[in-house]
């Protein structure tokens, strides 16, 4: 007999909602469209969703609370922005749902899924960090498990043209959190982001360079740091199979005379001797933006991995 899937709906009508709605619809295997959500009628993804014979609300939370299927709803991603998410996570709090918050507003646990899905997958709410963080931090956690890394920074260039009014609303937010991140998940001492919105024409696609301040002295940690780094890449294109390196990890010495203590946190006793330099591409599957938007499709990809392991673990309980 067949698995019933798990049911879920979808706040936020524009990039990121819809590429997300179209992953599910094209070949979800735990997950069933129960609702599309929107507070603009007019709004593509909730034109595309009711051409799709998905439910839809122009009327926000409050709407799909009052939609009659609602109560068959288990999962609800929220992909509007770190401020809407706090009103729409207190809203929802008194109904019992899953939620997958794809903006920065990091109520829940930050959820990576190549490093630390299966911690908590129990939680209410989980927090998909940002797209930048998505791409990075997985990196990080590949070096900081080898060696330890007293800093870390990222850079995050994305094409303007796939920065909806959300992300371009959440950028204060985008690197605080983002930051975090790299420090509880990704397990550098100190971290930093930073976020490009690329103008060009035509539009690029994503980029990511990482930047790793390690203590590594002995060479033999260099081969097992790009080895790390490697493996890592391949357990984040198995869900996001867009992205790829750029070219091969560079590990170099820190000269002596090389000012690198203001980059540390207070009371960082070891100084760092090498920095391992990491440069990513992300091509998007290009289900609802060209295939420049690897941000859209990182972020949509990671919150679909983690629902279908919610879903998938829920039914194995029975």
């Amino acid at each position: 007999m067949t698995a019933k899937k798990t049911k879920v709906a979808i706040i936020g009508s524009g990039n990121i909602g819809t590429d997300l709605m179209i992953k599910v619809l094209r070949g979800s295997a735990n997950l069933e469209m129960g609702a599309m959500v929107g507070i603009d009628a007019g709004s593509d993804g909730l034109r595309r969703a009711s051409r799709m014979k998905v439910p839809t609300t122009h009327e926000g939370v409050e709407g799909l609370i009052a939609m009659p299927g609602f109560d068959e709803i288990e999962i609800v991603f929220d992909a509007t922005s770190a401020s809407a998410h706090k009103a729409n996570a207190a809203a929802l709090a008194p109904y019992g749902k899953r939620l997958i918050d794809l903006t920065p507003a990091a109520l829940g646990p930050y959820v990576v899924p190549a490093v630390n899905l299966d911690e908590h997958l129990d939680a209410e709410n989980l927090n998909m960090v940002t797209c930048g963080g998505q791409a990075t931090i997985p990196i990080v956690a590949a070096v900081s498990r080898i060696a330890p890394t007293p800093y870390a920074e990222i850079v995050a260039s994305i094409a303007s043209k796939s920065a909806g009014p959300g992300t371009r609303a959440n950028i204060d937010e985008f690197t605080e959190t983002t930051s975090q991140a790299i420090v509880s998940v990704g397990g550098a001492a100190r971290g930093k982001a930073i976020i490009i919105l690329n103008p060009a024409e035509p539009p690029l696609i994503m980029r990511d360079t990482v930047f790793c301040l390690v203590v590594a002295p002995d060479e033999a940690l260099h081969d097992e740091i790009r080895a790390s780094v490697e493996k890592m890449v391949g357990d984040v294109a198995a869900y996001v199979p867009g992205y790829r390196l750029k070219q091969q990890v560079q590990i170099t010495e820190i000269p002596a005379d090389q000012p690198v203590e203001t980059l540390l946190a207070e009371g960082t006793t070891t100084r760092p001797t090498h920095r391992v330099s990491v440069f990513l591409e992300v091509e998007g599957a290009a289900h609802y933006l060209p295939a420049y938007a690897g941000n859209l499709d990182i972020m949509t990809s990671a919150g679909l991995q983690v629902a279908e392991r919610i879903a998938a673990a829920k039914e194995n309980a029975r």
